[in-house]
């Protein structure tokens, strides 16, 4: 493990405490997320929306994905092919049948339309006001960010209670940036 792992590793155990903290004082804090990303501005008519299923403590987004069916977006959940691979995203709406996908998440079955998303919601541990994000250590977003930012543009924030921020997230070489984050206190973009 080389020492960029090996602190990223200690940095994701203060970080699963910090977000512990944050989810135990507001648990239902998704709605308040959603109000917020929906009067910044940012998503636009008609877009492909990826959301995250959520694990535990990870802020709820289910008010995001159902807004946004609602408005009329077409809205697409992360499916894992493998250790080692991008993701890709399938097709969801409200009420459909989802499958155990590991980890105790859930994804849209073989039988949902595979499509690219023009923005992302990511998941995460951390964030720092660089923009940068702390994942579970799997690489699935950057993977998946590095290949779809090469082919056509494609926007990613982060998700998370205010109390999920660190003064700063170890950077990898592999690790891409957010171009923003909204939490419960509001939306902040980032420039790379």
């Amino acid at each position: 493990m080389s020492s960029i792992d090996e602190q990223k590793q200690l940095l994701r155990v203060q970080a699963k405490l910090q977000r512990a903290c944050a989810f135990d004082l507001n648990p239902h804090m998704g709605t308040q997320v959603c109000n917020r990303l929906l009067d910044s501005n940012i998503i636009h008519n008609h877009q492909v929306i990826a959301v995250y299923w959520p694990l535990g403590d990870e802020l709820d987004p289910m008010p995001l994905l159902n807004t946004f069916n609602a408005l009329g977006h077409t809205t697409v959940l992360p499916v894992m092919l493998g250790a080692q691979k991008p993701l890709i995203f399938r097709m969801w709406q409200p009420g459909d049948t989802l499958k155990d996908a590991g980890f105790g998440t859930r994804e849209p079955t073989e039988d949902k339309q595979i499509l690219e998303p023009d923005i992302i919601l990511a998941p995460l541990l951390a964030f720092d006001s660089r923009g940068f994000r702390l994942g579970y250590g799997g690489g699935f977003y950057d993977r998946t960010l590095e290949l779809l930012r090469k082919t056509k543009h494609v926007s990613v924030y982060g998700i998370a209670y205010a109390a999920q921020e660190m003064d700063q997230v170890i950077k990898g070489p592999y690790d891409q940036p957010l171009n923003g984050i909204v939490t419960e206190l509001g939306f902040r973009s980032f420039s790379h």
